[in-house]
């Protein structure tokens, strides 16, 4: 939960950082950017140690690290203070998740691992709830240093959480080397990174930076009802991630289909909004949120795939692959979207921009679907779940 917290705070508060910095689009882009860069980059990395060192380790480091980002963003005066600031968020919240899904993992039965992961993201996006109108709120009221001053001060929380009521059991050690490698090589695995990009990038590039801006200056709205669509944008995902978890688990040779239907409902969403004249009425964006509230859910499948396509003692950097390859999409599509607005100076080509990442992800999932099942039926290799 504070994990999402750091990572998204940037995200509402973009008009101000903006003024605060002296910055354009390009360059507000290039903060959140960074922080996914590091995010993206961190991953294998991060799966490789999760597999050997465990994940209290891990996510005691990513907490201290987290705060650390946070409490030098809070000071900084100009661009360069900040960028560090957001990539040492970054850092942090690459320790993160991964570790938690490894504990998901350990601990409860494959049957209800899908339902159990679902769950814990929508006890992490409690952390994007408060990352909107109560920081929002805050940002107003008290100012930005001691807002993420507070911000900051989330991170000893997590710390004396972490060490006072995680166990974790005793890592398996594995070559770290062929495990990348032969994680890599499994399509269930590339299949999974597929999946991530294709369906978590337009809600990340939305909540990390772009709908706030987009909401109260592309389409009038006031600061408080764009922070109320958002949240209801998170708690409709909060909705979905059980529902879609109980499917993954039950239909597992429909997670696939599950998938293309998010991305094709993101995009009829996206559509309506974009080809409105002028203006889009408040009932589309509700749609549009609605849209957007699969996309979270719809990512975690990804990590189903890993899960069930790769060993346990490879589960950190299969896990690692899907989530640095989903945050990669989510990082290129920032970058084109602030280009694009400082090229064009308007949110519809800017948005547009999202298409060929759909496209390109529906292509690779229903190819890699056919190569994940046409291992799967090899009698020479353990048979995992279908896709």
């Amino acid at each position: 939960m504070i994990a999402v917290f750091h990572r998204q705070s940037l995200g509402v508060t973009g008009i101000d950082a903006a003024a605060r910095f002296g910055v354009g689009s390009a360059a507000l882009s290039t903060l959140a950017m960074l922080q996914l860069l590091v995010y993206a980059a961190m991953q294998i990395p991060v799966g490789v140690l999760v597999d050997r060192l465990g994940s209290r380790r891990m996510l005691l480091a990513g907490a201290a690290v987290m705060a650390l980002g946070q409490l030098l963003f809070a000071v900084s005066a100009d661009l360069t203070t900040a960028a560090a600031g957001r990539v040492l968020v970054g850092c942090g919240d690459a320790m993160t998740f991964i570790s938690v899904i490894r504990v998901v993992n350990v601990w409860f039965p494959p049957r209800r691992n899908p339902l159990i992961v679902q769950l814990t993201g929508i006890l992490g996006q409690f952390g994007a709830v408060v990352s909107a109108v109560p920081l929002i709120t805050s940002l107003h009221a008290y100012g930005w240093t001691p807002t993420f001053l507070w911000a900051a001060g989330l991170g000893g929380v997590a710390l004396v959480a972490v060490a006072a009521g995680l166990r974790d059991r005793r890592p398996e050690r594995a070559p770290a080397a062929s495990g990348v490698r032969a994680a890599w090589a499994e399509p269930g695995t590339r299949l999974g990174m597929w999946t991530h990009a294709a369906t978590s990038s337009s809600a990340a590039a939305f909540t990390l930076l772009w709908g706030y801006p987009y909401l109260v200056q592309g389409q009038g709205l006031s600061p408080r009802t764009a922070g109320t669509l958002l949240t209801a944008l998170t708690l409709l995902a909060m909705a979905c991630g059980p529902l879609l978890g109980h499917l993954a688990g039950r239909f597992p040779l429909r997670r696939s289909w599950m998938v293309l239907t998010i991305i094709g409902a993101t995009a009829g969403a996206w559509t309506l909004v974009l080809l409105w004249p002028g203006r889009a009425p408040v009932w589309t964006l509700g749609l549009l949120m609605m849209a957007l509230a699969t996309n979270g859910p719809g990512s975690v499948i990804g990590f189903d795939y890993a899960r069930t396509f790769n060993p346990a003692e490879r589960i950190g950097v299969a896990t690692g692959i899907v989530n640095g390859g989903g945050f990669a999409a989510s990082m290129s599509l920032i970058a084109l979207i602030g280009v694009t607005m400082d090229l064009q100076g308007g949110y519809r080509w800017a948005f547009a921009v999202q298409y060929p990442i759909w496209l390109l992800g529906a292509v690779q999932v229903m190819r890699y679907r056919t190569r994940a099942r046409r291992r799967a039926s090899t009698p020479l290799t353990p048979t995992p779940a279908p896709a």
